[in-house]
């Protein structure tokens, strides 16, 4: 039976590590990546340390396995990485429901990954839901970014609740800025 929990134990950054390095882009044929999406983001043991004391990540584990995580990033440790440093500046520019996304206390998801012997039993949803409940208190919106090349991304987010409310042009590449009330 598979657990969603928050991070709770050091061993298990080690193991969002390694699944995020299984999924990264450059590690992945370029049919793979198209079929069944990719990370593009590589995050050191160090910072997801960080990410993980301002705020554990959403994991998903079987025994002693996880088979996916999304990780809670807050403004607090916004420095700590350009891509994600640039992803807040470009929140903070979006409206949502009337307010300006700088002034509000919104989380971001800082990546979200799900192993591919796991995908297509729903957790993503499961995990966002999981996320969604452990951060509404302080933050009433989630918001992330995904390649517009990662259709697979693109589709569960949807799934999950996510709409689109900007893009924006990172590396030559277009990404969609999406969002979730965590109170639905």
């Amino acid at each position: 039976m598979i657990e969603v929990k928050l991070v709770s134990a050091e061993d298990e950054i080690e193991l969002i590590k390694s699944l995020q390095e299984m999924n990264l882009r450059q590690h992945l044929r370029n049919e793979e990546a198209a079929s069944q999406g990719f990370l593009t983001a590589s995050y050191s043991i160090d910072y997801l340390k960080e990410m993980n004391a301002a705020f554990p990540s959403v994991i998903a584990k079987d025994k002693e396995t996880v088979v996916g995580y999304a990780m809670i990033t807050t403004k607090e440790v916004r420095e700590g990485h350009d891509l994600l440093k640039d992803l807040f500046e470009n929140i903070d520019r979006c409206q949502y429901e009337g307010h300006q996304l700088r002034d509000v206390n919104y989380v971001v998801v800082g990546q979200l990954c799900v192993a591919k012997a796991y995908r297509g039993l729903n957790l993503v949803k499961k995990m966002y839901d999981f996320f969604a409940d452990a951060v509404k208190n302080e933050h009433p919106y989630m918001v992330t970014d995904v390649d517009c090349d990662n259709h697979r991304s693109l589709k569960a987010h949807a799934n999950a609740g996510f709409q689109v409310i900007d893009s924006l042009i990172y590396g030559g590449k277009k990404w969609d800025i999406v969002i979730r009330k965590t109170s639905l």
